[in-house]
């Protein structure tokens, strides 16, 4: 029996939908007279190309034809919609993709059509036949004898060859609406006597992201599962809607900044025995579409099955600052990367999440960065109530900087340990302690000298970044400093370090905002003069945080020992 998909083909150009510019082009050639020997049909999965090719060879085969009116009572058009027609050849070059494979077909290519006017060669995912393949086939495809006509089909035009798609009339295939895919539903459903709510059909649709045969495969899916009255909740389960439950939870755990919920989020999903990997990579792609939804200002009708969703996403949009989508999506994306190498999937997801969701359990730049941002935001709130001594009081009532004790510290911002514990880079360290004081005005307190003095924090900031870029930037040094702009001199044999630097500006400015608070442009000049050091090249942490409090005013929080611990 066939599937639903290629029982309810359009059968007349009349029944195609979605792609009205193509059957316009299409009957004017056929009706003119003008039909092209070789045509290239790109366009996602289930958007009708084979249909449109096949709907191409019936007019050119009907009888008294090429007519774009044939009959489907037509023999030569019945045949072809059967797939049994002698003049309609349908190659899969996925699996007929050799060298051989296309010499047949040129053999073949000489035959008279054996009933109709014309043969027609359908060559689908042509994107997937060998090079040579393709050497062999270009001239038979700029030069095919007069009865034969070529169609193309591929989902990745970017992979033929150029001097293929120059021979070929190009049409490019719309993904269709929702709206389209649902009443096509709506047809076929009544077609097939199949009980088919509204709101069900709009979640399959929404589902198919594009594609009729997705949306008629699930239909026919719905089917086998529940009978002809399709219910509401058989959908949800069909579509995996529980599946991207999962993926909300583990999305408001990292919003919410609560490790315990992400765990939790691993546990239930091990518990359900879904494929962790598989998810993985469905939270990359959540994470990217609410990456899109902040940018777009709205969310796209694809993006989920259900209006509920939408609603989800729109809020979880709102509720995750940019830079910690993109750090998730970084983390996400290692754990992926260290699961190809042989990693346990459940760790690298629980890393994963761990990382996001704690910012300040990471010692990365750019987890630093990121709590050195939050801090300037909460520090920079106006309007912050102040204590009858006249004490500013923090967010979410922690005193002001600068007081012992734990509290004194503020959120995701690790305080500085005793010197013999402290483990973050030396960059890390002078960017959590010149962020630390809000009395402190880096913008307004670095100067040349000052800058020279941190310039190893940077160089190394940058080295934790990309080890090339910091081992290019050892002979540099800040040769002048505007109030926006540093310039850096590299001596005049280093062309190669210079150029690697200003390919990587961004590493650069990055590293130079995370240790002095400010955001510089970068300019860059040669000089003959020798190159001192600027600075102590091995300046180590406790002297760069003892020169940021003296230059800066920084100020070192320690956090409080247990109770009944001895102080040390």
């Amino acid at each position: 029996m066939l599937s639903l998909y290629r029982r309810h083909r359009p059968r007349t150009f009349d029944e195609v939908v979605g792609q009205e510019h193509i059957v316009r082009t299409l009957r004017n050639a056929i009706e003119l007279g003008k039909v092209h020997h070789a045509y290239l049909f790109v366009g996602s999965r289930g958007t009708g190309k084979t249909s449109m090719a096949k709907l191409l060879a019936c007019a050119l085969n009907a009888e008294g034809g090429p007519r774009v009116d044939f009959s489907l009572d037509d023999p030569a058009c019945r045949a072809i919609m059967a797939g049994n027609s002698l003049d309609v050849v349908e190659m899969d070059a996925a699996s007929n993709n050799s060298v051989d494979d296309i010499r047949e077909l040129r053999e073949n290519v000489a035959l008279a059509p054996m009933g109709g006017g014309s043969r027609v060669y359908i060559l689908d995912e042509a994107h997937m036949l060998s090079t040579s393949a393709w050497n062999a086939f270009l001239k038979t495809l700029e030069e095919p004898p007069q009865h034969v006509v070529f169609v193309l089909a591929t989902t990745e035009a970017h992979k033929v060859p150029a001097t293929i798609v120059d021979r070929c009339h190009r049409f490019d295939f719309h993904r269709p609406s929702l709206d389209q895919i649902a009443g096509v539903l709506e047809r076929v459903a009544a077609a097939e006597e199949i009980e088919l709510p509204p709101a069900a059909g709009a979640m399959i649709a929404r589902a198919a992201t594009g594609s009729f045969r997705d949306a008629l495969g699930t239909l026919e899916q719905l089917v086998t599962y529940g009978g002809s009255n399709v219910e509401l909740d058989d959908v949800l389960e069909i579509l995996g809607v529980a599946d991207a439950e999962l993926v909300f939870e583990a999305a408001d755990s990292l919003a919410d900044h609560d490790p315990k919920a992400a765990l939790l989020a691993v546990e239930k999903l091990s518990a359900s025995g879904r494929d962790i990997t598989q998810f993985i990579r469905d939270l990359a792609a959540h994470l990217r579409h609410l990456f899109v939804v902040q940018t777009l200002g709205e969310v796209p009708d694809s993006f989920a099955v259900t209006a509920e969703q939408s609603d989800r996403v729109a809020a979880q949009a709102e509720r995750l600052a940019q830079g910690e989508i993109l750090r998730a999506s970084d983390l996400v994306a290692a754990a992926l990367s260290a699961i190809k190498d042989g990693s346990d999937p459940r760790i690298q997801l629980e890393l994963a999440l761990l990382k996001a969701a704690q910012p300040q359990s990471d010692l990365s730049l750019q987890a630093l960065l990121f709590r050195i941002e939050q801090l300037e935001r909460r520090v920079a709130q106006p309007g912050a109530p102040e204590s009858a001594s006249g004490e500013q009081h923090q967010p979410d009532g922690a005193p002001a900087p600068g007081e012992g004790g734990p509290a004194s510290r503020p959120p995701g911002v690790p305080s500085a340990k005793a010197p013999a514990q402290r483990s973050a880079p030396a960059a890390a360290v002078a960017a959590v302690a010149v962020a630390a004081d809000p009395e402190a005005d880096p913008q307004a307190a670095v100067d040349l000298e000052r800058l020279q003095s941190l310039w190893p924090a940077v160089v190394d900031a940058v080295r934790s970044q990309n080890a090339m870029v910091g081992a290019c930037l050892e002979g540099a040094r800040p040769a002048e400093l505007e109030p926006d702009c540093v310039t850096i001199a590299f001596p005049v044999f280093a062309g190669f370090s210079r150029k690697t630097v200003e390919r990587n500006r961004e590493i650069l400015q990055s590293s130079l905002r995370a240790v002095t608070g400010q955001t510089l442009s970068i300019e860059y000049t040669a000089t003959d003069e020798p190159m001192e050091p600027a600075g102590d090249a091995s300046l180590s942490e406790e002297e760069l945080i003892e020169r940021l409090k003296r230059d800066y005013g920084a100020t070192e929080v320690f956090d409080d020992e247990p109770t009944g611990g001895k102080e040390g």
